[in-house]
């Protein structure tokens, strides 16, 4: 089964090791749960409760009366495993992935990952937004899935699916007992984020990349604030994002851009990608690798309605551009793929990071695949774009 890593018909000291592949992800220490007097909890649920088959037993369902969490509810739960596979057929340059929530509160309206709220006999729009799936339980999983003799020592992933840094996560902590497992494993991952509270993580991260290989990417498509307003409610402003990859360089961390989505006729001036580019070069970003948007089942159905209400007369061109595809027209990307690394070369991208940036990648893939810029430590850059029919598949 599909999720069968959340079911909850074995008790949690019975979880093993990494669980079989997971569609979900086809990109694809201790928890410390809400603190006393955040929330009452909501009575635990059954079947006679109507919730979807994942929270049979011994899940919770709780609400917080705090302006960042209204209207959302938090489905705790305890896993059965943490560490996920990415399935065989995935064009992801990794295999292993760990997602400690499902269900985003960024709001965003593209986000491919919102038809996996359907598995949970949930809705791929509000539902996706509002009600979030929280493993109360990932960093004991993750610590023993880890320490597993039949763990092979591979580069996870995290952030490929929904962001591990979403605002649940400043009430959750769950981020630095897992990190915490992987430094003290050796294990190398990767964090793609929307989110500044990776910063709260910092002094963990840099241990982190003392030992073992340590992938960081923040994700900003756009740099317009009022798109990202409209389009990414929840998230964090475009600038505030660069500001994270800047805190990152001056620590040392080398930290790549992921310059997706590329909205069509909305981002993808000339004039709009070379502000995106610049501002990266800005902060210090090794790397740029632009993504055009791509809508997924789930993510079409929601994106198309937000287009209609917001910029109708777009629809017939996006009709054009996609037609019944989840990928925009090959050329396009192609396009915007060469477009992207003339900027980089312009701007220098990865000419600003220290000298004293940790290196990453060594033997092992360090993150989603090398991007438009990469530079070596104190470098000049090179260009290593890729090639534009990837569309990867991390926003």
């Amino acid at each position: 089964m599909r999720w069968d890593s959340l079911r909850l018909d074995a008790a949690p000291d019975q979880a093993a090791g990494p669980s079989a592949p997971d569609p979900a992800d086809d990109v694809a220490g201790q928890a410390a749960g809400p603190r006393a007097g955040d929330g009452a909890p909501r009575p635990r649920l059954g079947r006679a409760a109507a919730a979807p088959a994942l929270f049979e037993r011994d899940a919770v369902a709780r609400t917080f009366d705090t302006p960042g969490f209204r209207g959302m509810t938090f489905y705790e739960v305890h896993a059965r495993s943490i560490i996920n596979q990415v399935p065989a057929s995935s064009r992801m340059p990794f295999r292993w992935t760990i997602n400690p929530y499902r269900g985003c509160g960024h709001g965003c309206v593209y986000c491919f990952a919102r038809n996996t709220h359907t598995y949970l006999d949930l809705d791929a729009g509000h539902d996706f937004d509002s009600k979030i799936v929280v493993k109360v339980n990932a960093p004991q999983l993750a610590r023993r899935e880890l320490a597993a003799s039949r763990w092979p020592g591979e580069h996870v992933a995290m952030g490929t699916n929904v962001d591990c840094y979403q605002r649940a996560e400043g009430r959750y902590q769950l981020m630095p007992g897992i990190i915490g497992a992987l430094r003290d494993a050796r294990n190398p991952f990767s964090i793609l984020t929307k989110g500044t509270l990776i910063l709260r993580d910092l002094d963990l991260i840099a241990d982190a990349a003392e030992v073992t290989d340590v992938g960081l990417n923040v994700s900003v498509g756009f740099v317009d604030k009022e798109l990202s307003r409209l389009a990414e409610p929840g998230t964090p402003s475009p600038a505030r994002r660069l500001g994270v990859c800047a805190a990152l360089t001056d620590r040392g961390l080398r930290c790549g851009v992921l310059m997706g989505p590329i909205l069509p006729f909305l981002s993808d001036s000339p004039a709009q990608l070379a502000a995106a580019v610049r501002d990266a070069a800005a902060a210090g970003a090794t790397s740029v690798t632009p993504i055009v948007l791509h809508l997924r089942p789930g993510a079409r159905e929601w994106f198309q309605r937000w287009l209609g209400e917001h910029h109708p007369a777009l629809v017939p061109a996006y009709h054009e551009l996609y037609g019944s595809r989840a990928y925009a027209d090959r050329g396009y990307q192609q396009r915007i793929s060469a477009e992207v690394a003339d900027l980089a070369r312009r701007y220098r991208v990865g000419s600003r990071s220290p000298a004293s940036a940790r290196s990453v990648g060594r033997g092992n893939r360090a993150g989603p695949g090398r991007g438009i810029g990469m530079a070596e430590p104190g470098g000049t850059p090179e260009l290593a774009a890729q090639p534009a029919d990837v569309q990867l598949t991390l926003l």
